[in-house]
């Protein structure tokens, strides 16, 4: 089944989903997809529905179980060209068992039915999970419709990862367990038609790779630095616009519908957007014990409003920190500006936020963005055969300064890591010199002399702006750095210097 070229990028889930589909099993068979609101998930079922001769139902948010049962009924209908009334009485496993039925007779055991937005349907009737179960069951056992395939889809994160927990009627029967991420920083600047990477990176720290934001944009995505500040006054934070921060941030957190919406776990993500990464940290700036703060940070984990990542090297505690991009715009830059913004002069609110941006926002992002390039790598040369890349921190010898590690490669070993690249990435204004080079060096060592393996590390460089010539003919002489400047993290061209082989 081939992706159609309306669809950008998405091959591995593209390709997962159809192998799915198209899997020989002539029973029944229930996948489950799931993904933050404007990630791109009803766009890419819609799109498998469409080419696989499926039928496509959405559920609505805040409608009662019959209006949901009629709208259904109408939708089966629609589908297989009879009248609504034959089908528009019938209770849930009817329905259910009739579109599963009328799907597999259209294109066989592999017919598809696609649930989007399932937790609305769930809110009201808690049951239909248990009745996929019941379906799935029945065909299993020869008793039931033979074939038929069935994804349920939806947004609300905490109700999705619980389908296929403990003892949910779902577990172990769904055959696909699809979680659809944001685009990458290069996919989300062809999305968006953005070809200065200056640019792309700006949007891309603002407002992340969810592809949904882009058509909600009233003035043109900007081309040129130049353009970016009117535009960023003029969308993410102009209170009359779809992408205001301020607004985004709320819909996203109160699409949950088992996320409360209480003042506790607005505080929480603010704590966590100005640096507080941990739950004691988070409880000295709210003061609250750490105790109390455990429920409500692990619902806001599960909701996907905040992530734990973790130090591998040292096993330190997992570090906190916002998951979307514009919730920490929101809380780094929109609301320390409010009054600024609320009175209309977002403009001069941008103009006053731009240290904080570039130190706050961008800094961050640039390192993330490096991170996950590196990670996409399969040349062995560029990483090695590390198995994770994350960043770290470590001690001199005297235990009296930390150094951070923006980007590491690396594989634990019997308690002790093997690493195969050190590296800093920099969004600072400046290119960057050979003394960022003798700094990795000191790193290095510092890590081997707390015993980790580094005989073979690569030195990486990222950079925003570019490297001086000196640091290049350097980095060409020794043979073990990586520099990597901007636009080849969009794709746009290979590392400037690569490791010798």
């Amino acid at each position: 089944m081939r992706k159609p070229s309306r669809v950008l990028a998405r091959d591995a889930e593209w390709s997962a989903l159809a192998q799915f589909v198209e899997h020989p099993d002539p029973h029944l068979r229930l996948g489950v997809v799931s993904g933050r609101r404007r990630v791109g998930k009803s766009y890419l079922l819609r799109a498998l529905a469409e080419a696989r001769g499926g039928l496509y139902v959405s559920a609505v948010a805040e409608e009662g179980v019959v209006a949901a049962r009629r709208r259904f009924a109408a939708d089966i209908a629609r589908y297989a060209g009879i009248g609504a009334e034959l089908v528009g009485d019938s209770d849930w496993e009817t329905l259910l068992a009739t579109a599963i039925e009328l799907t597999a007779r259209h294109s066989g055991t592999s017919g598809l039915l696609v649930i989007d937005e399932l937790p609305y349907w769930m809110a009201h009737s808690p049951e239909i999970p248990g009745l996929l179960q019941l379906l799935y069951d029945q065909s299993q056992a020869g008793h039931g419709h033979e074939g038929g395939r069935v994804i349920v889809c939806g947004s609300a994160m905490s109700v999705m990862n619980e389908l296929l927990s403990g003892t949910k009627a779902l577990r172990g029967r769904a055959a696909i367990d699809l979680h659809l991420h944001p685009f990458d920083l290069a996919t989300t600047a062809i999305h968006w038609g953005i070809g200065d990477p200056s640019v792309a990176l700006r949007v891309h720290a603002i407002y992340g790779g969810s592809p949904g934001y882009r058509n909600l944009a009233n003035v043109p995505a900007p081309r040129r630095l130049a353009e970016l500040d009117s535009w960023v006054a003029a969308t993410a934070l102009d209170l009359s616009q779809a992408l205001y921060s301020g607004s985004e941030a709320e819909y996203l957190l109160r699409e949950d519908p088992r996320f409360t919406g209480s003042a506790l776990h607005y505080a929480i993500i603010n704590a966590v957007a100005n640096g507080a990464t941990s739950p004691a940290k988070i409880g000295a700036l709210l003061e609250q014990g750490r105790s109390a703060l455990v429920r409500p940070i692990n619902a806001l984990v599960s909701a996907g409003y905040l992530r734990y990542e973790s130090d591998p090297l040292w096993e330190r505690r997992p570090v906190i920190t916002v998951a979307d991009p514009i919730v920490r715009f929101h809380n780094l830059i929109t609301v320390p500006q409010r009054d600024l913004v609320e009175t209309g002069r977002s403009a001069e609110a941008w103009r006053r936020a731009q240290a904080t941006f570039v130190s706050r926002v961008l800094g961050p992002h640039f390192e993330e963005c490096a991170r996950d390039w590196l990670r996409s790598q399969a040349n062995p040369s560029l990483r090695g055969s590390a198995g994770q890349v994350t960043s770290t921190v470590v001690n001199d010898r005297n235990g009296q300064a930390k150094h951070e590690i923006d980007v590491v490669a690396l594989d634990i070993r019997s308690g002790r890591g093997v690493i195969s690249l050190i590296g800093e990435a920099k969004a600072t204004l400046t290119r960057r010199g050979v003394a960022d080079l003798d700094r990795l060096d000191g790193l290095k060592a510092l890590l081997d002399q707390h015993g980790h393996e580094t005989s073979r590390a690569i030195l990486a460089l990222f950079s925003m702006e570019g490297f001086q010539p000196e640091l290049v003919s350097a980095a060409r002489r020794r043979g073990d750095v990586l520099l990597v400047e901007l636009p080849t993290l969009l794709d746009l061209g290979e590392p400037l210097v690569t490791p010798s082989e």
